[in-house]
């Protein structure tokens, strides 16, 4: 059976539709994308597989070893054919289901679908007469070698009035700029992911004590993953306690926490191919001290601006500058920087502190493809290349402002290793944004609510 049951063929026939539309006005021909292999992990044993995430945002096929062939005409019509595993039963005793060509053209709304050993001679017949051929170029090896030399066999066949395509194209900017703005299958996919971990970020602050370590935290997000019905986590989940929640990328997550540190969890599962990213930052024992507390505020005050700068005619960059405006200030306040607004910012001593940007795309990928850069740039009416593009409704991004305060030259005591980041997931509407991870706890208020009335419940039944 489908990994993903209740996908409708529809949606993504009419995602196929949308791409023959922005292929005809190249010309037409034939674009190609693979799934992707199985990749072994040590001996006799592979990694969970997971679909590249153009060749399912096009088919919803969940299996390895596939191809998506889509053929359009001058016209803009177009025909889908699948390349996919065939029927094996012995191999299905083994691995599980499989659908092969004649099921799976049948449940994924295919015009045509064949084994995947054929797929080179049928690009023979596929690819000729066509103008064109579209890759994502710089991807896949496998297949443009296997392209090349159909292109070889094609244009050994001019005697016979056949003739190669002229042109290897790539596929990869006009797929970009379908999959930035979401649709409402997938707006509503990533809400259940969110959810999911907005939820599974509670249970972790409500087991959070001293003297556990950050794995039994990482286990417990794990935990509340799977069971809710998450395929995995859409990343690697930092789980970071103390100084380690300086280093932004932490992996280990084999620390023990102690009494008085602060752990930042950024975490997020994947759903149906679709990625949540959350991150909280949280005292270990469920008590701020005055020091965390001041640069938490700090942190959250920079959230609140970004998501108020968050909004359709907005650059992308707007809600960075904005949450900077107000880190900057804070570092000034707490006397981490001495010197004024504008000096911190033109002289960018703010990223002592603040070393990373604010938002990136969410979608398919944790860090989601799509430009950030104004396609429409043009400096003859006075916008230069590298502005960064406007926001418009259905584009969904993180806004994760942060502080990372490493000791060194000027760093009072109290504020030594306390590390803050503050991640939401926010999909740009008509009139603003909408911030669909707001179930996480994130004011100090409703942190301290939120682990205090566990501590409760705990106590209450030892």
């Amino acid at each position: 059976m489908s990994r993903y049951p209740t996908h409708n063929p529809l949606i993504y026939a009419k995602r196929r539709e949308q791409l023959a539309r922005r292929l005809k006005k190249m010309g037409g021909g034939v674009a190609l994308v693979q799934s992707g292999m199985e990749v072994m992990r040590n001996r006799d044993a592979d990694y969970a597989f997971r679909s590249d995430s153009y060749f399912y945002y096009l088919t919803g096929f969940p299996e390895p070893e596939a191809c998506l062939a889509l053929v359009v005409a001058p016209s803009g019509d177009s025909r889908a054919v699948l390349f996919c595993r065939d029927k094996n039963e012995e191999r299905e005793i083994w691995e599980g289901f499989r659908f092969g060509p004649k099921a799976a053209q049948s449940a994924f709304g295919m015009h045509e679908a064949h084994s995947i050993e054929d797929l080179e001679e049928h690009l023979i017949d596929t690819l000729a007469n066509q103008p064109a051929v579209f890759l994502r170029l710089g991807e896949d090896e496998s297949l443009e070698a296997a392209v090349a030399d159909v292109l070889k066999t094609l244009r050994g066949k001019a005697r016979m009035g056949i003739s190669a395509p002229h042109a290897v194209l790539d596929l990869s900017h006009s797929l970009d700029e379908m999959r930035l703005i979401k649709d409402k299958t997938e707006i509503e996919i990533m809400r259940r992911a969110a959810d999911i971990s907005a939820h599974a970020h509670i249970a972790a602050m409500q087991v959070c004590q001293p003297g556990k370590f950050e794995f039994e935290v990482e286990a417990e997000l794990l935990y509340q993953f799977r069971k809710n019905g998450s395929e995995a986590p859409a990343y690697g989940s930092i789980v970071a306690s103390g100084a380690n929640a300086c280093v932004l990328h932490y992996r280990a997550n084999d620390a023990k926490m102690r009494d008085g540190d602060l752990l930042l969890i950024d975490a997020g599962c994947e759903l149906d191919c679709y990625a949540s990213d959350i991150t909280r930052t949280f005292p270990v024992n469920g008590q701020f001290s005055k020091a965390q507390q001041a640069v938490y505020e700090v942190v959250l005050n920079a959230q609140y601006a970004a998501i108020d700068a968050t909004k359709p005619g907005a650059r992308f960059n707007d809600p960075h500058d904005a949450a900077v405006k107000v880190l900057a200030q804070g570092l000034i306040d707490l006397k981490l920087l001495k010197m004024g607004l504008n000096e911190a910012l033109e002289s960018g001593a703010y990223k002592r502190f603040y070393m990373h940007r604010t938002s990136h795309w969410l979608g398919m990928d944790v860090h989601d493809c799509g430009s950030y850069r104004d396609p429409a740039a043009k400096p003859e009416d006075g916008v230069a290349p590298h502005t960064s593009r406007k926001l418009e409704a259905g584009m969904v991004l993180t806004i994760e402002p942060g502080l990372y305060i490493r000791p060194g030259k000027g760093v009072p005591k109290q504020f030594e290793n306390i590390g803050i980041r503050i991640e939401d997931d926010a999909l740009v509407t008509q009139k603003g944004c909408d911030v669909y991870t707001a179930d996480a706890p994130k004011t100090v208020s409703e942190i301290h609510a939120t682990m205090k009335a566990h501590k409760k419940t705990s106590s209450k039944a030892a």
